[in-house]
């Protein structure tokens, strides 16, 4: 099926990633407060616990909602839902600012196609920015959660309102392979428009190079935190940012206005290298100081493995506290 533009959907999730995820499920942290019927715990105990449905069994599910009459007919572990089990809200924000734009990764074979890559022939950030998100939607569509999209940069660009509706995914596919990619970034901005017009609990996915001011970073959570709100930090990077592997002299020009300057890479490889390592060890810890996680992506790698660490340390989570 062609998609506007002549993106297909489909290139935006590879087999491998697909299997790469399949054993995992997607927990929240937090209470959540939905209004349909999934697999995370409602707050309201109150409400009527009338037996819904079954689905199968995956490590990490309480034992204790075993059907052991469906195990004894057909040799299979199914989970008995009941109505107070609720959805999970889920919103990916992804960084559309300059600097997204930048990728030294020729466009991989059958994927790209954003409005960032055609042009040049390259894998930008934002295209393992799009190809993350859309892996994520796919997760959380097959939960039944609900998944809305938010590109960024300046203040908030396109939004897919939250949904699990049968086109949800293809719609957050085309929404994000349109999206420019060319402004500056203000991340407080951002999380102020984007909390003012989500009223219930959620769990928020920014996907970002996180190249900006680390006291910005430290506000923007802090309103997520005050809202209470779940937030899992994505940070991507290019392999050449993360490593630093230039060798020729060359103009240096910045993707969000800063100006070129010409530099030898090779005299300042180290510097560049203990400043980098320590401002990525500073979000770790502005992370860990709300309770929030941070997973970084190299673009020039698959996004299957990241983020299938990621789902194994908050279902093993979520085991220990009995949370979602």
């Amino acid at each position: 099926m062609k998609e506007p533009g002549s993106i297909r959907a489909e290139q935006y999730l590879a087999p491998e990633t697909l299997a790469q995820l399949a054993p995992f499920q997607l927990r929240a942290k937090m209470i959540v407060e939905g209004v349909m019927n999934g697999m995370h715990r409602s707050p309201y105990q109150g409400l009527a616990v009338e037996f819904a449905e079954h689905r199968q069994y995956v490590p990490g599910d309480e034992t204790r909602h075993l059907d052991w009459k469906v195990y004894g007919r057909t040799d299979k572990l199914y989970l008995k839902q009941y109505q107070q089990e609720t959805n999970l809200d889920v919103v990916i924000l992804v960084d559309s600012s300059g600097s997204m734009n930048y990728g030294s990764l020729g466009t991989k074979k059958g994927w790209g196609g954003t409005a960032a890559s055609t042009k040049e022939g390259v894998w930008t950030k934002y295209d393992h920015a799009t190809a993350t998100s859309a892996a994520l939607a796919h997760l959380c569509l097959q939960q039944r959660d609900r998944i809305g999209v938010n590109t960024f940069a300046d203040g908030m660009g396109k939004q897919v309102r939250r949904s699990n509706n049968r086109e949800q995914w293809r719609s957050i596919v085309r929404t994000l392979s349109d999206q420019p990619v060319d402004q500056s970034m203000n991340l407080v901005k951002v999380a102020d428009q984007v909390l003012s017009s989500v009223t219930n609990r959620a769990l928020f996915f920014i996907v970002s190079d996180f190249m900006c001011e680390e006291k910005e970073v430290r506000e923007c959570l802090a309103r997520f935190k005050h809202r209470r709100h779940d937030v899992v930090l994505v940070q991507v990077l290019d392999r050449e940012e993360l490593e630093f592997t230039l060798q020729e002299n060359a103009p240096f020009e910045g993707l969000e206005g800063e100006g070129r300057i010409n530099v030898d890479p090779r005299s300042i490889r180290s510097t560049y290298l203990e400043v980098l390592h320590s401002h990525l060890k500073k979000i770790q810890e502005i992370a860990r100081s709300f309770g929030y996680e941070v997973e970084t992506l190299n673009s020039h790698e698959s996004v299957g493995p990241p983020l299938a660490r990621l789902f194994a340390r908050r279902m093993s989570f979520s085991r220990r506290i009995g949370v979602g």
